[in-house]
C-alpha cells in the first residue's frame, strides 16, 4: 500500500483551544499534514504541526540610517561661457560632414543647440552626476518647431558630446582652481 503526504494547510482552531491559549490574540496558527491511502484515496491520520510566531531580532548594524543629501555644487558662469564656446566649434565640426542636410540652416541649428546648451550650464549643471536629458529633448523640439533640417542628428550629436566631454572638462576646470 502506497501512502501519500499531502500538505493541506487547514487551520485547525480546536488545536488552539487543547493547548490552553486564551484570548484569539494570543491564538498559534497550525496546519495538519494528512495521510491518504493512494488506492482507495481515504483519508488515513491527520498530524497538527503548530507554527510559533517568534519577533524578529536584528543586529543594530541592520537598522536603516537616513541617507546624508549631496549637495551639487552651483553652475559657474566661466565655466559655462568657456565649455559653450568649446560645444559650439566641436558641434560645428560634426555638422559639417552633413552639410547636404542642414543647407544654408546650419549657423541656425548651432545657434538653436549652443543658446539651450548654454542656458543649461548657467542654471543647471553643477558638475559630474547633473547633466541631464532635458536641454537635449528642448533642442530637438526648439528645432522641430522652427522647421530647420536635421533636428534629430543635431539633438543627438549635442547628447552625445555632452555625455563624452562635459564631465570631464568640468573635473579638469576645478582642478586648476584653487
Amino acid at each position: 500500500m502506497l501512502l501519500l503526504l499531502v500538505g493541506v494547510h487547514i487551520i485547525i482552531d480546536r488545536l488552539n483551544k487543547d493547548l490552553s491559549i486564551g484570548s484569539p490574540a494570543e491564538s498559534v496558527p497550525t496546519a495538519a499534514y494528512c495521510f491518504f491511502d493512494s488506492q482507495t484515496n481515504d483519508r488515513l491520520k491527520a498530524l497538527p504541526v503548530v507554527f510559533r510566531q517568534q519577533k524578529l531580532h536584528l543586529p543594530s548594524f541592520f537598522k536603516a540610517t537616513p541617507f546624508q543629501k549631496y549637495i551639487y555644487p552651483d553652475p559657474i558662469p566661466e565655466f559655462a561661457a568657456y565649455e559653450t564656446n568649446k560645444f559650439r566649434e566641436e558641434l560645428r565640426k560634426k555638422l559639417c560632414t552633413e552639410r547636404e542636410t542642414f543647407g544654408d540652416d546650419l549657423d541656425a541649428v548651432l545657434d538653436t543647440c549652443s543658446k539651450l546648451f548654454s542656458e543649461f550650464l548657467h542654471n543647471e549643471y553643477g558638475g559630474p552626476g547633473t547633466l541631464l536629458v532635458e536641454p537635449f529633448t528642448n533642442m530637438l523640439i526648439e528645432l522641430k518647431q522652427r522647421k530647420l533640417p536635421g533636428a534629430n542628428l543635431a539633438a543627438r550629436a549635442s547628447l552625445l558630446w555632452a555625455q563624452n566631454y562635459l564631465d570631464r572638462d568640468w573635473e579638469v576646470w576645478n582642478s586648476k582652481s584653487p
